[in-house]
């Protein structure tokens, strides 16, 4: 007796000799399917948890990363490397905008890469997920994210917080950037 074998009625050889091992043969098959079934809950859990962090991070990172990136390079940037001193800081706070900005557009183009297949996950559809892609992003963002807490965003305090002004303008200018904007009637 063949088992683990999917079987219909049309697939097996009836034995007339012993017609009674016909029904134990499709008892095999169903009973092997009625495990596999049994199964199935403690498996939808965490397809439903994958299905959910990819929607979320498909939701969360074609907006959020690209607003963020966009915040930092259009106003926070800018203001620091204005408000730099002529010189060394000024010297040092180019190249870590750079850097930045560098690391904007390869964590972008990462996700670019990734983001098909989490968009089909995000579906329950079966995807080819690029692991090493995957963990190369989570570190080098986690990464990313380490250096402008530790670095940047301390110079960038130092920096602005010698004049109010500088500090209440990019506050005043990330406030803009967020109000809905209003059409006027035409």
């Amino acid at each position: 007796m063949r088992q683990n074998v999917l079987l219909s009625p049309e697939r097996y050889e009836v034995d007339t000799d012993a017609p009674l091992r016909n029904f134990n043969h499709c008892h095999v098959g169903i009973l092997h399917q009625m495990d596999r079934l049994s199964s199935l809950p403690d498996l939808l859990g965490p397809a439903m948890l994958a299905q959910r962090i990819a929607r979320q991070a498909v939701d969360y990172f074609h907006l959020g990363m690209h607003a963020h990136h966009q915040e930092e390079e259009k106003e926070l940037f800018p203001a620091v490397q204005h408000s730099a001193q002529a010189g060394e800081e000024r010297l040092l706070v180019d190249q870590l905008v750079e850097n930045l900005i560098d690391e904007h557009r390869n964590l972008e183009h990462l996700w670019a890469e990734l983001e098909p297949a989490l968009k089909k996950v995000a579906k329950g559809q079966e995807a080819p997920l690029n692991m090493p892609q995957l963990e190369s992003l989570v570190r080098r963002y986690t990464a990313h994210a380490d250096s402008e807490e530790r670095v940047f965003l301390p110079l960038a305090e130092k920096i602005l917080g010698r004049n109010s002004n500088h500090m209440a303008a990019l506050g005043l200018s990330l406030h803009m950037r967020h109000v809905p904007r209003i059409l006027s009637h035409i």
